[in-house]
């Protein structure tokens, strides 16, 4: 929702805070996935390497999700911003609040082909396969269009 470029290089920015981004993607735009009665999705994929720990990351993401306007009231409802934790290294993490690596990931083109772009070669550390080869396999037909780069 909103000015869909401009939150998602706010967040870009804010992430910063967390670490050193190396990586971000170009930007594609997607139809909704989950409730499909809302606006096409902006999504993108960065690289960050961080020290902080994984639920403080969560923490701040959340804080930053906030700050761009995020109310999470309807789940997969509209929303401003929407960031995921997709890896956290090839560390495994299942607690109340965070699963790692995203569950849902290897099921979601909008999530892979980003994905791919930054890191076709990394390595799922559960399925053992790579991201590439998860798109490869993906059986989302969802159409994923190149929207840009920010």
């Amino acid at each position: 929702m909103g000015a869909r470029e401009d939150l998602l290089r706010e967040a870009v920015a804010m992430l910063r805070h967390a670490g050193t981004v190396y990586s971000v993607s170009p930007v594609y735009e997607t139809q909704a996935w989950g409730l499909t009665d809302q606006p096409d999705f902006l999504n993108l994929a960065l690289e960050l390497h961080t020290l902080t720990p994984p639920a403080l990351l969560l923490h701040m993401i959340h804080d930053i999700e906030k700050s761009l306007g995020r109310e999470r009231v309807v789940h997969w409802g509209m929303r401003s911003i929407d960031i995921d934790i997709l890896f956290y290294g090839s560390e495994i993490i299942n607690t109340d609040t965070l699963t790692v690596p995203h569950p849902h990931m290897p099921r979601r083109r909008f999530v892979l082909i980003p994905l791919a772009d930054i890191a076709p070669d990394y390595i799922h550390p559960v399925t053992g396969l790579s991201v590439q080869d998860m798109l490869n396999s993906c059986e989302d037909t969802q159409a994923v269009a190149l929207w840009g780069r920010l």
